[in-house]
């Protein structure tokens, strides 16, 4: 590969999963095999996931694309990248493909995307979580949202937050009736799923982009490999590998190769900007 035709003019935003943030290991996995390749990166804490808390009562949901489009403006305004890639992961995906499809004008210099292990369809992707298999998963996700919910409520006194019922929710659904919907205006956890899901963005993303879905993952249900959407479609290449589980794929099952993941990535962004 000539890595000539990358390196400084080229960045990547890249951005976490729900509950994470720039420190999880799949993105310094990923922000260090970039960077090796002389590949500048920025990696996205959302709202309250940094470890420091934000100004708001509100924090950040899985739709919520408006600090993206604040990221790329504001690396416009004061870089020079001729390249700019958006790579996120799991909820970062969703809001990935959701701001490309939404969005009413993309930069120019923004020249495509990669989405991996992205829950297209939040209420099938909710579903699955709340699986017994994904029951450890479920409580990990609970225990964090929970513990960041009291502490905004002590806050921000005035809140339009039930305590009881974030306290005794059991599921994501729980969760985003008691806390998501209220604070971001919609209706309940089901509109909330229904509006920001990128799955019916897709068909008006005019950005390359590649999605990866594993088959294997657990967090994603059927509805979350958006096929229909993908046939076909001129700028989205959807691959489904039978292995790598959510935000996996650098996994025995590919042999030595322990940055399968990352070397796919390399490989999308060489061609994206030649």
């Amino acid at each position: 590969m000539d890595f000539s035709k990358v390196g400084s003019d080229t960045l990547v935003i890249v951005m976490h999963g729900l509950e994470g943030s720039s420190q999880s290991k799949y993105i310094i996995s990923a922000v260090n095999y970039l960077n090796s390749c002389k590949i500048d990166c920025i990696a996205i804490n959302f709202r309250g996931c940094s470890g420091e808390d934000n100004n708001h009562l509100y924090s950040y949901n899985s739709g919520k694309t408006d600090d993206l489009e604040i990221t790329i403006n504001y690396v416009l305004e004061n870089y020079s990248y001729k390249n700019i890639l958006l790579l996120g992961y799991s909820m970062g995906g969703n809001i990935t493909l959701k701001y490309l499809g939404e969005a009413n004008a993309i930069a120019s210099e923004v020249k495509g995307a990669i989405a991996i292990s992205v829950p297209c369809d939040l209420k099938g992707s909710s579903y699955s979580l709340a699986t017994w298999n994904n029951s450890v998963y479920m409580n990990r996700f609970l225990k964090s949202l929970k513990e960041k919910t009291v502490l905004k409520m002590k806050k921000f006194p005035k809140n339009n937050i039930d305590k009881e019922k974030v306290l005794t929710a059991k599921s994501f659904e729980d969760f985003d009736n008691a806390v998501t919907a209220p604070l971001f205006g919609y209706k309940n956890a089901r509109d909330y799923w229904e509006k920001c899901s990128s799955k019916q963005f897709i068909p008006t993303i005019t950005t390359p982009t590649l999605l990866i879905n594993a088959l294997d993952d657990s967090f994603l249900s059927k509805s979350c490999f958006p096929i229909k959407e993908a046939k076909n479609h001129k700028y989205i290449n959807l691959e489904m590998p039978k292995y790598g589980g959510h935000v996996g794929f650098n996994t025995s099952i590919f042999g030595n190769d322990l940055f399968w993941s990352e070397k796919r990535i390399l490989d999308t962004i060489y061609h994206f900007i030649s």
